[in-house]
């Protein structure tokens, strides 16, 4: 759609489809990818708050480069997802975090980082310096589990992803009703039009079930599909998402619909 922009990885496809990883052990993780790098999605999210190792960096880092291994050819994107935002319990403090991120970015094994926008300014300053300076890209995210912002709140945290200095804006929100769900459709199609960085959107659980599928058209530059498990509720299989872009697509051809098809 006019103002969309594609994330910059791979070759580029718009849009993206990502692939959670959300297994627990270094073995379970690396099978994980084996199998959810068969079906190819365009990049892999690793939910490294579910990994039972996420105290040691280093054991991160040998598990992204495994990662690579496994699913060769697919860009990575690190995620630690904390609580207050639907992540799992980790018993280690933002420091540890933070150091965990820095090594991760200076091993050459991830193409992207999430980092939530809420977090200590001086944090996500901290993640936006040493990823830019190993070539990382910056998804800044906001997550909202119980409800959806008002649309004001929604353009403000778009807006605040770009001037912290973001590669990519992302919200994901919980609709209580289908008019939620277009709430989020307006923002981000707003967005996505005045802003310079990508955006990424999506409603949650059943009734943003519709948002995992046309998204795109709103300008979201990447959708979350199962490969093996979900890491949200509403999330669909790859394959399913596949297909329901693909009708989408045919169906708005004679419509500036963005780049290339998949």
């Amino acid at each position: 759609m006019n103002g969309s922009k594609a994330i910059q990885v791979g070759q580029a496809k718009f849009p993206a489809i990502c692939a959670p990883l959300v297994a627990r052990t270094r073995e379970a993780i690396i099978e994980e990818a084996r199998v959810v790098g068969l079906k190819q999605p365009d990049i892999l999210e690793w939910r490294v708050d579910f990994f039972e190792g996420i105290g040691d960096a280093q054991a991160v880092v040998e598990v992204a480069a495994a990662i690579r291994k496994a699913a060769p050819g697919i860009p990575l994107l690190l995620t630690r997802r904390s609580m207050r935002e639907g992540g799992e319990k980790i018993g280690i403090t933002e420091e540890q975090v933070l150091a965990t991120y820095r090594a991760a970015c200076e091993s050459g094994h991830i193409d992207l980082i999430d980092y939530e926008m809420s977090n200590d300014a001086a944090n996500v300053a901290q993640v936006r310096a040493f990823s830019k300076a190993h070539g990382v890209q910056l998804v800044l995210s906001f997550h909202d589990f119980g409800k959806t912002p008002a649309a004001e709140e929604l353009a403000m945290r778009f807006a605040m992803a770009q001037r912290l200095g973001a590669d990519v804006a992302k919200i994901a929100v919980m609709p209580q009703c289908m008019d939620d769900v277009l709430v989020l459709f307006k923002a981000t199609l707003d967005a996505s039009r005045t802003l310079k960085i990508p955006v990424v959107s999506m409603a949650m659980g059943g009734y943003g079930a519709v948002s995992r599928l046309c998204g795109w058209t709103f300008g979201s530059a990447m959708t979350f599909a199962v490969g093996q498990s979900s890491s949200a509720p509403g999330q669909m299989p790859i394959g399913d998402v596949e297909a329901g872009i693909a009708m989408l697509r045919r169906a708005l051809s004679p419509m500036d619909c963005g780049s290339s098809p998949r």
